[in-house]
């Protein structure tokens, strides 16, 4: 007998809503997924926990404290049986020694075309610009922010009109359709970096 496909455990860290920690489990759950959401880490006691608890995955809040090395050590912990760690709407930089624990396996998401607008007002700095277009970045994190390499990208244009609301409305569209088949791929070995679609 030829051996069993292995599925790969991922922890997903998040902030907020859990839109896409939402979309990651769903995939999961309609798709025969390389991967498995083993356990979600919040830094507070974030909305998004709630999907965690309806899918029965294992959560943590790993409350921030201003600390960043002690935080990144409890973080690291509690995920320490994890092939990957998938951020999604992580609102927390982590120290270097994420990097050191999960190297090259740490993947990030970002509402812009990347290097175009990189931190945490992409959205709004694309609109100020007058751009035409924007876009999704999903890309390996490095200690630089928003500097990785870049595994997947996706365009979404600027239309007349556009308020930050309709235009990060629809970059999610993007985010949620992407990110769970990028986060399979790269668990099943299909992918490494510089794939855009």
């Amino acid at each position: 007998m030829g051996n069993l496909p292995t599925v790969a455990p991922i922890a997903v860290l998040i902030s907020g809503t859990g839109s896409n920690l939402r979309r990651i489990l769903e995939y999961q759950h309609s798709h025969d997924t390389a991967y498995e959401v083993s356990i979600v880490i919040a830094d507070r006691p974030a909305d998004g926990l709630r999907w965690a608890h309806q899918y029965g995955v294992p959560s943590v809040v790993v409350p921030w404290t201003g600390d960043r090395k002690a935080f990144t050590t409890e973080v690291c912990d509690r995920i320490a049986g994890c092939d990957w760690v998938v951020l999604a709407g992580f609102m927390r930089i982590l120290s270097a020694e994420a990097i050191d624990r999960f190297p090259g396996r740490i993947v990030n998401i970002h509402p812009s075309l990347l290097p175009a607008f990189p931190g945490a007002h992409a959205v709004e700095a694309a609109l100020a610009a007058g751009v035409d277009r924007t876009g999704v970045t999903i890309h390996f994190v490095v200690e630089a922010v928003d500097s990785g390499p870049i595994i997947a990208q996706r365009e979404v244009p600027i239309l007349p009109g556009d308020t930050v609301d309709s235009l990060h409305a629809r970059i999610q569209i993007q985010e949620h359709d992407l990110y769970p088949a990028v986060v399979d791929a790269l668990a099943a070995g299909r992918i490494t970096a510089g794939i855009t679609t």
